[in-house]
């Protein structure tokens, strides 16, 4: 274990570029302001800690996220594959020490009589059994480094997929949490339209009596029918992405859509605000930044193994054991043989094959880096459209809850005015529709600004920081 440790972490014969990580576009602040009522965080305050769901105060959110590490098989293939990354770093890592073979062997041969010379005596006729017990041992040393960056790349791969693993993990804990309220947006939707089919019908059976008294027309009854199953309509439609959302949700959760019900409940709060930091942490709280940047770490090693591919190859060989053909004399001191001897190779001319492919790793390194600016890029903009979209939904929270009070108010007034007979029953059903309308805005801009602040957070890394991802060190030795 020192002896691969001190192999590894040798550089002296390493030939290759030695990896650097690539500077990233960031920038000082965020250029969204922050929503209403937040403020900026502390240093020591800039990162969600812990199960960031929490934040919700949502007993029934917090149990099913709970399932998700547990139960969801994306992320349990997810953390196979991070175990297979891992099993082939051991693989790699395996090179750096000889390997040993034995072979037992017992061999029965018969020389053909046709290929004896009697004159010169050469073969001898006959029948002959031979017992051997070779050992052999070989060892190829790390003159360049390929095989201690062979090593090096597996580690920065398997650190490459412990983060994807986290992000894996945290992209279905923020689906989950973005299904469940709009799940629950579903359910206030559906107070407000049964709410609204209660009062429709009560309007209903006004204008039937109001018929009946002749102060109103069929004409009135006909619309207040009309705009009574049009809401049953619309509240019955809802159960259609509720019972969706509930479905999608239990496959989160590692359940059959059958083993999974959600029971209405209301929600009202709006979200709680969220610590972000300066805009350079994000480098370091997204995992999806951080596989992107081990990945180019890995294909910078590749450089290297190209490179010593120019260089000659070392193989030390030896052989050694036992062989007669008696075999009470099999294992006598006699009987031994060995040989030993060391065998140098360079390969003379491959039509431009090593040069093709180093030319390759480098475009194939230009690639990575490429794609790690493209990820922090993106990771910015997902900052900042969810803090723009929280910033301008609270904003027209505000102006639809007083679009929400006047409509109210107009559809009381119209209400006594149809009764007093001073309007005709088409401004009472404008002015409930517009209630209708506003009020349906109302809750669908709740049910967004929930689903930004989990978008939100997910942008941020949920509270993941690369310090917890394993170093090589730790992922060579196992640990």
């Amino acid at each position: 274990m020192a002896l691969a440790g001190a192999l590894l972490l040798s550089t002296a014969c390493m030939v290759g570029p030695q990896y650097k990580r690539p500077p990233a576009p960031t920038a000082a602040a965020y250029k969204e302001p922050l929503p209403e009522g937040w403020k900026e965080a502390q240093p020591n305050d800039g990162a969600i800690r812990g199960k960031w769901w929490e934040i919700y105060n949502d007993a029934r959110l917090n149990a099913l996220e709970d399932q998700v590490n547990i139960s969801n098989q994306n992320v349990l293939a997810a953390e196979a594959q991070f175990r297979e990354a891992k099993d082939a770093v051991r693989i790699a890592r395996a090179a750096l020490f000889p390997t040993l073979t034995g072979n037992a062997s017992v061999v029965n041969s018969k020389t053909s009589g046709t290929l004896v010379n009697n004159r010169v005596g050469a073969f001898s006729p006959g029948q002959l059994t031979t017992y051997n017990l070779p050992l052999d041992l070989s060892y190829q040393p790390d003159l360049w480094g390929n095989i201690r960056r062979t090593v090096k790349q597996s580690a920065e791969t398997a650190q490459a997929t412990a983060a994807q693993l986290e992000n894996v993990r945290l992209t279905f804990h923020a689906e989950l949490a973005q299904d469940y309220f709009q799940l629950r947006g579903a359910d206030n939707a559906e107070d407000l339209l049964e709410r609204t089919v209660k009062s429709y019908e009560e309007f209903l059976q006004l204008t039937q009596n109001r018929y009946k008294s002749g102060v109103a027309s069929g004409g009135d009854v006909a619309q207040a029918q009309t705009q009574l199953e049009t809401a049953r309509a619309q509240l019955i439609d809802l159960g259609v992405a509720r019972a969706q959302l509930e479905h999608a949700i239990a496959i989160l959760t590692g359940k059959p859509p059958s083993e999974l019900s959600i029971s209405r409940a209301l929600f009202k709060t709006p979200p709680p605000p969220v610590p972000l930091g300066v805009p350079s942490l994000l480098l370091e709280r997204r995992p999806d930044i951080a596989a992107a940047e081990r990945n180019m770490a890995a294909v910078n090693e590749q450089i290297g193994i190209n490179r010593a591919a120019f260089f000659p190859t070392l193989l030390l060989t030896a052989t050694g054991g036992f062989e007669s053909s008696h075999i009470t004399e099999w294992m006598t001191w006699p009987s031994r043989f060995w040989s030993v001897g060391p065998q140098l190779s360079e390969l003379l001319f491959d039509a431009g094959k090593r040069h093709a492919q180093m030319a390759q790793a480098q475009d194939a390194f230009d690639l990575a880096v490429a794609n790690y600016r493209q990820t922090v890029l993106t990771g910015f903009q997902q900052v900042e459209d969810n803090l723009a979209a929280l910033r301008i939904l609270a904003q027209e929270a505000q102006a639809e809850d007083a679009a929400v009070k006047a409509a109210e108010e107009s559809a009381k007034i119209s209400t006594y005015q149809y009764k007093a007979g001073t309007v005709s029953y088409l401004q009472v059903i404008t002015t409930q529709a517009i209630a209708l309308q506003d009020e349906t805005a109302a809750v669908n801009i709740l049910t967004r600004r929930l689903v930004a602040s989990v978008g939100l957070i997910e942008a941020l890394g949920g509270g993941w920081d690369a310090s917890a991802m394993p170093t090589v060190t730790d992922i060579v030795h196992g640990k």
